[in-house]
């Protein structure tokens, strides 16, 4: 072997441990370097949280007694894990801060009373709401909800649900008839072609606004939901009332303005509890004008198509076509 072929083998020995050093130098600054980022990030993490949670902490507020975290007009898309540590709160009061997501971690709250989100973008309920075994209100008007969970049946304890203005929620599932303490329900501005079958199963419901949806008509069963004493109808496409609403015993106000309705029941003359009624802007058959008022007082407090009216209605209806109405049953209720 020649000198020059050992040199050769020399420095090709050297050059290839070389490499492996520097090989193994550079895969060791790249684990530092990766090591220091993770840890970075972990620092950042826990930074941005403790901030997070020193920023909701500022807007906890006590009020007789409740623990109440409330935000407005702020932007706080979707809310951080480090909520968590605030599980003692009997109230969240989130109005226009942008809330596009309901947390999955919700259910870990069992202390809420009142969950109050409105005027948000929420596009959906989690299942884990229904965890919320002691939650009594649920505002959710002005979302953009499109259908309610069957688990919100879960939280038996709910007195009042609000669902206005969400436009797009068209039925309720069959479970929440097991909500027997609800009472106050707004359905108002959605897309309800028919009445939920569901609200039959509500005995105890006192309140209904299904406003400004597209129903046809008012189920013939209604008389079921025996505690209501407020039900707004309005702006729907209501063609005429059922035999039985004379049967609402408790029903205070009625509200059926903008419909398409053309007769007023007779039987209606006999709900004497009745206080408010609106009939406006329907296609009603006869044309009717109250007497005048003894004082300009008394005028300006009465309803053109209120009680008033209603029975005025009902009278000249009676007057002008009596025998028809025992004979058939049209535009009457039989008892």
């Amino acid at each position: 072997m020649t000198e020059t072929a050992v040199c050769v083998g020399t420095f090709t020995a050297i050059k290839a441990l070389w490499e492996v050093r520097i090989q193994k130098v550079t895969e060791e600054v790249r684990r530092q370097k990766e090591f220091s980022q993770k840890t970075a990030g972990r620092l950042t993490l826990v930074w941005e949280e403790r901030v997070s949670l020193a920023k909701l902490k500022e807007k906890v507020v006590t009020e007789d007694g409740r623990v109440i975290l409330r935000i407005e007009h702020e932007e706080w898309q979707t809310l951080p894990s480090c909520l968590l540590k605030l599980n003692h709160l009997q109230e969240w009061q989130l109005h226009r801060i942008s809330l596009v997501t309901i947390p999955q971690f919700i259910g870990r709250f069992h202390n809420l009373i009142v969950l109050d989100l409105s005027r948000n973008s929420i596009a959906e309920l989690p299942r884990e709401i229904g965890q919320l075994s002691n939650l009594q209100e649920l505002i959710l008007s002005y979302n953009r909800i499109k259908s309610v969970p069957k688990e919100l049946s879960n939280c038996v304890s709910l007195e009042r649900l609000e669902l206005a203005v969400n436009r797009d929620i068209s039925d309720l599932p069959h479970q929440l008839s097991n909500l027997k303490k609800l009472n106050h329900l707004d359905l108002s501005m959605n897309k309800f072609i028919t009445f939920p079958s569901v609200l039959l199963d509500m005995p105890n419901l006192e309140w209904l606004d299904m406003g400004s949806n597209r129903l046809k008509e008012i189920p013939g069963n209604i008389n079921r939901i025996e505690n209501l004493h407020t039900l707004w109808l309005q702006r729907n496409e209501i063609t005429q009332l059922p035999e039985v609403i004379y049967m609402l015993k408790n029903l205070s106000t009625l509200v059926l303005s903008s419909n398409k309705l053309q007769d007023i029941p007779a039987c209606m003359k006999d709900m004497t509890n009745l206080r408010f009624v609106n009939f406006r802007d329907n296609p009603l058959k006869l044309q009717v004008t109250l007497p005048p008022c003894e004082n300009a007082e008394e005028e300006e407090e009465r309803e053109p198509y209120g009680i008033q009216f209603m029975h005025a209605y009902i009278q000249e209806s009676l007057s002008k076509t009596e025998n028809d109405i025992l004979a058939d049953g049209s535009g009457g209720c039989s008892k």
